[in-house]
C-alpha cells in the first residue's frame, strides 16, 4: 500500500516525470530541444567552486545544453550572494562534500555557485509546457530532492525519503541545491534547469534588477507559512535578527497582511534598524540592555497589555536568541526557528512550553509554492518592489565577484545586506 502512495504521490508531483505501466521512467531521444534563440555561445564566464576557499573565475566553460525534454536553459539576469555561499567558502565542503551528487551524478568539483538568481529563458526542452518559452522572465525553485532521482536516475518510486514521499520534499534527507552541489548554479552566463523548478515573472511588476531576491524572500515566506500567522485576528510579530532573512520576513509579513505598526525587529545594527524602520516597522536594540532579563522585559512591553508577542521568528540562531524567542511569546504564542544553526545544544525548560501552550516551529528553505506566493504578493501590492530594492547593497560584475563581491561581504558583513552579481 506504501508502495502504491508512493507511486501515486510521484505520478502527481508537478514535474517532469513520465511513468511506463511499470512505473519505469520514459526518456526521450529525438526531439528533446522545441524552441531556442539564436546566438547561444559555446562558452561562458562562471565563478566555480573547487573546495575550501578556492573559488575561480573562468571564462572557458562550455554553456550547459538540453539533456532532457522537460529542460529549461536560462540566461542569467542576476545572482545573489548567500550566505550558504559564504559558509562553502570559509568552512566547506559542506553541501558540495563528496566527488559526486547521489542523484544527478554530475562532479561537484567545478560547478558554478549560486542559487538566488533570475533570468530570461532563452531554450526549452521539447516536453516543457507551451507557457513556458523564450523570452519568458522567470525565478528558480532551487531545491534538488528524491523526487528528481526518478527521472534522473530511473531509480524505482520507492526509492525516495520519508520527506518526499510525505510530501514536504524541502526536507529532503539527501537535499541539494542548485548552485550548491546538485548542478551548476547562478554565477554564469547561462544554466539549465529542470521546468518544475522555473517560476515566471512579470518584468513589469518585479524588475530585473531585484528579481533575484524572490529567492530570499521565499525563504522567509515559508517560514511564515509555518507559523501559521494568517490564523490569527490580530498577529503582534517579534523578528529578532536583521539580516537578509530578518529584513525578508517583514515583506513576507506584510504578504500575509500584518499590519507593519505591528511588527518588531530586534536588531544590534543601527543601519539596518533604520532600514527597517523605512520599512514602517518599530525596532528594538538589545544591546541597550545588558541583561537579557530586562531585554526580554523590555520587549514585552513593546506588546498590547505587555500580553507578549503571538508569533517570534529566530532569524540569528544561537542560545541567547532562542530563549528571547521563548520568553517573548504570550499565551499560546507560535516561536518560529528560521535560522541555519551550528551542532549545538540550547536549554529548554518545558514548564514554560506547557505553561503558556506554546508552540514552537521551524522552517526548512522553502517549497515552490512560496515562490508562486511570494510573486502573487507583489502582483497584489502587498510587498513594494521599491521598498524590496533597498536590501540591495551592491552590483557587482561576475568577472569582479570573487574579490568586490564575496570576498568584500566576508570581510565587510556588517556593511551589506544583499549584493547582486550580473554578467
Amino acid at each position: 500500500m506504501f508502495k502504491r502512495f508512493q507511486t501515486r504521490l510521484i505520478r502527481n508531483f508537478k514535474g517532469p516525470l513520465l511513468f511506463t505501466p511499470k512505473s519505469r521512467i520514459r526518456f526521450f531521444t529525438t526531439s528533446i530541444t522545441r524552441q531556442q534563440t539564436s546566438s547561444i555561445p559555446n562558452v561562458m564566464q562562471a565563478i566555480e567552486y573547487y573546495g575550501n576557499k578556492d573559488l575561480r573565475y573562468v571564462t572557458n566553460k562550455p554553456v550547459p545544453s538540453i539533456q532532457h525534454p522537460h529542460d529549461v536553459k536560462i540566461k542569467i539576469s542576476h545572482c545573489g550572494i548567500c550566505g550558504s555561499d559564504l559558509h562553502e567558502y570559509l568552512d566547506g565542503p559542506i553541501f558540495f562534500e563528496g566527488e559526486t551528487n547521489p542523484i544527478t551524478h554530475k562532479h561537484k568539483a567545478g560547478q558554478s555557485i549560486g542559487h538566488e538568481l533570475c533570468g530570461v529563458v532563452v531554450e526549452v526542452g521539447s516536453e516543457v509546457e507551451e507557457g513556458l518559452k523564450p523570452g519568458t522572465h522567470v525565478v528558480v525553485e532551487a531545491n534538488g530532492t528524491c523526487l528528481d532521482r526518478q527521472y534522473l536516475l530511473k531509480d524505482e518510486p520507492e526509492d525516495i525519503c520519508g520527506a518526499c514521499a510525505r510530501g514536504r520534499y524541502n526536507a529532503c534527507k539527501k537535499l541539494n541545491f542548485y548552485g550548491l552541489g546538485f548542478s551548476d548554479g547562478g554565477m554564469a552566463d547561462y544554466m539549465v534547469v529542470t521546468s518544475n523548478r522555473v517560476i515566471p515573472y512579470d518584468p513589469k511588476v518585479i524588475p530585473d534588477d531585484i528579481a533575484a531576491l524572490v529567492e530570499p524572500l521565499a525563504v522567509a515566506y515559508h517560514g511564515v507559512r509555518q507559523s501559521r500567522v494568517d490564523e490569527e485576528p490580530k498577529p503582534q510579530t517579534l523578528i529578532i535578527g536583521g539580516g537578509p532573512i530578518g529584513l525578508c520576513t517583514i515583506f513576507a509579513l506584510k504578504g500575509h497582511k500584518v499590519d507593519v505598526k505591528d511588527i518588531v525587529l530586534s536588531e544590534p545594527a543601527a543601519a539596518r534598524r533604520e532600514l527597517a524602520e523605512s520599512f514602517g516597522v518599530r525596532t528594538f536594540n538589545p544591546f541597550e540592555f545588558k541583561d537579557a532579563d530586562e531585554q526580554i522585559k523590555q520587549l514585552v512591553q513593546m506588546t498590547t497589555s505587555n500580553a507578549g508577542f503571538s508569533h517570534v521568528y529566530d532569524c540569528s540562531g544561537n542560545k541567547f536568541t532562542f530563549n528571547t524567542m521563548v520568553k517573548t511569546l504570550g499565551a499560546g504564542g507560535v516561536g518560529t526557528n528560521l535560522a541555519i544553526w551550528p551542532h549545538v545544544p540550547v536549554d529548554l525548560y518545558m514548564l514554560d512550553v506547557t505553561l503558556n501552550e506554546l508552540v514552537l516551529t521551524a522552517s526548512m528553505g522553502y517549497t515552490k509554492e512560496d515562490f508562486q506566493l511570494v510573486v502573487k504578493a507583489f502582483e497584489e501590492g502587498l510587498i513594494d518592489p521599491k521598498e524590496v530594492a533597498k536590501l540591495v547593497s551592491k552590483r557587482v560584475a561576475l568577472k569582479d565577484g570573487i574579490e568586490h563581491g564575496i570576498l568584500d561581504l566576508i570581510n565587510n558583513k556588517e556593511k551589506y545586506i544583499k549584493i547582486l552579481l550580473h554578467p
